[in-house]
């Protein structure tokens, strides 16, 4: 599976995006070894969680409180059209993502 379409999408409302992606299935790629049962998805989805719980507290507090890196910014330079020429209906629509141009 991928991300990209978050990763497109949150860069376009300049939201800041990590992903943080665990494998359950170890055997999607190894065509010799037998198929994995539930069971193994299901412990090494456990697993997963409370690995992740172990990332999540150490990172959270590292994430810095004000947005103000470059991702906060990236509608800067993607902006091409004068704002004159905006349809006004359209402009009101993406407020939410052009606030800070309108």
């Amino acid at each position: 599976m991928t991300s990209l379409p978050e990763a497109k999408l949150a860069r376009e409302a300049e939201i800041a995006l990590a992903t943080m992606a665990m494998i359950t299935d170890y055997d999607c790629w190894k065509v010799e070894e037998e198929p994995v049962s539930a069971q193994t998805v299901f412990g090494h989805l456990s697993a997963n969680a409370e690995a992740a719980k172990k990332v999540l507290v150490e990172a959270i507090p590292r994430v810095p409180s004000k947005p103000d890196w470059a991702d906060h910014r990236s509608l800067d330079n993607a902006l091409v059209t004068e704002r004159k020429l905006w349809p006004e209906a359209t402009a009101e629509k993406l407020r939410p993502v052009l606030g800070r141009f309108l």
